[in-house]
């Protein structure tokens, strides 16, 4: 089977389930390949999610594992089945970094997001022309057409809080955020109209991290974490900076990044004082 250079969100997460279903019951690599009757080095490559895995391998390898329950077994099926597909972001391929097309697949993938955000309007709540400029402002060198990639990619995100089930969002953001002139104050003042009417949409929840929180001491750029609708699915924290970007999946430090969140959320005004807090800010845009 060919090696995959760039596996999906879901082959990756098949392969580290099957890999955790592994080492659960302490069976070796060699074990699990004499039960497929194949090299060892199969299942390294599909445990690393550079190979895929065919449905008859798979459920004998959930056999050997003692996988019996059948809606495990159905959901890990699925991801087989599903691992080849691919999102609308695919055919921006080209353009994407690999890591933002990542995250973009676990993002639609979520059922809920908590967001903080301490220099700027999260991606999906942000307006095309607020979004021109951020891009603009990070890559100095884009071109024309580049801007306008990264621009419609950002847009089509959005449709995660849109579809049939939609994408809960919580967002605290800084207050600093709302103040700052992106693109100039005709872009700002729409940008925060428009943040204004998507936190009037029932899955969306904006609150705003006064200046005078202690927390800001805590908080060292955007962090994103991610919850999914399969409960044994593990939470994603994203963690991005100009020169990287983190992925954690542990529990311990996710658990952290999740004290991070709620403290911030309990020292951020209440909706009604933070839409109140945006719609005078952008008043004041004059």
């Amino acid at each position: 089977m060919p090696v995959n250079k760039n596996p999906t969100v879901r082959q990756r997460r098949l392969a580290r389930t099957l890999k955790e279903l592994r080492t659960a019951k302490r069976l070796t690599l060699a074990q699990a390949a004499q039960q497929l009757e194949c090299a060892e080095s199969k299942i390294s490559r599909i445990e690393a999610a550079l190979s895929g895995i065919r449905l008859v391998d798979l459920r004998l390898l959930l056999d050997f594992y003692g996988v019996q329950d059948p809606a495990e077994r159905a959901r890990l099926e699925a991801l087989s089945r599903e691992g080849r597909l691919r999102g609308w972001w695919d055919r921006y391929s080209e353009t994407l970094a690999p890591v933002y097309a990542d995250y973009i697949a676990l993002e639609a993938d979520a059922s809920d997001m908590y967001s903080i955000e301490t220099l700027l309007i999260p991606g999906l709540l942000q307006t095309e022309d607020y979004t021109r400029a951020v891009v603009r402002a990070q890559i100095p060198d884009a071109t024309s057409e580049q801007v306008e990639t990264l621009t419609k990619v950002r847009q089509e995100r959005r449709s995660a809080l849109t579809r049939e089930s939609p994408l809960r969002m919580w967002a605290v953001l800084s207050e600093s955020v709302l103040k700052h002139q992106i693109g100039g104050l005709a872009v700002m003042r729409e940008q925060l109209d428009f943040l204004v009417t998507s936190a009037a949409q029932p899955n969306i929840n904006v609150q705003v991290l006064p200046e005078s929180s202690d927390v800001h001491a805590a908080l060292f750029g955007p962090v994103a974490i991610l919850s999914f609708p399969d409960t044994t699915d593990t939470d994603v924290v994203y963690v991005d900076s100009l020169l990287s970007t983190l992925y954690i999946e542990e529990p311990a430090e996710v658990g952290k990044y999740a004290d991070l969140f709620r403290r911030a959320l309990a020292e951020s005004l209440p909706s009604t004082r933070s839409i109140a807090l945006i719609e005078r800010i952008a008043r004041e845009m004059v």
